[in-house]
């Protein structure tokens, strides 16, 4: 009875076999560059602050920012972690960073990157809050 059932097993394993000779090998390349940084809000205090004051220090702000590519359409979006971090991967290439703004405040400016073969761009983002 172990020789009727270890045949058929020894016929289905061969043809197994068989269907996966000769298929091509597909790659998908790495990424191993991208952009990360921090975003910061300020000012915090109004009026004039204290040089080396740090009550009123720039605070990391949780953020969504728009990637975009070099003709202005949108690659993906990211959100920063609660200490303003953020890491996209990215292949080598050109993009604007879009920090989406508050409702109306803050508001960053677009900053443009260039992201080069197997390194991470360093980039800060500030946030002004509007106050003074």
């Amino acid at each position: 009875m172990a020789k009727l059932m270890i045949f058929p097993l020894i016929v289905i394993l061969i043809g197994l076999n068989a269907c996966t000779q000769g298929l091509p090998i597909i790659s998908t390349p790495i990424i191993t560059s991208g952009i990360e940084g921090y975003v910061t809000k300020g000012p915090m205090c109004p009026g004039p602050v204290q040089i080396g004051s740090e009550e009123c220090k720039d605070q990391p702000y949780q953020a969504i920012i728009s990637i975009l590519d070099a003709s202005y359409n949108q690659i993906t979006q990211i959100q920063t972690d609660d200490n303003g971090y953020f890491k996209i991967l990215l292949a080598a290439g050109t993009y604007i960073l879009h920090p989406e703004s508050g409702n109306p405040l803050p508001i960053a400016d677009d900053q443009t990157v260039i992201v080069t073969g197997e390194q991470f761009i360093q980039v800060s983002i500030q946030y002004d809050t509007g106050i003074r």
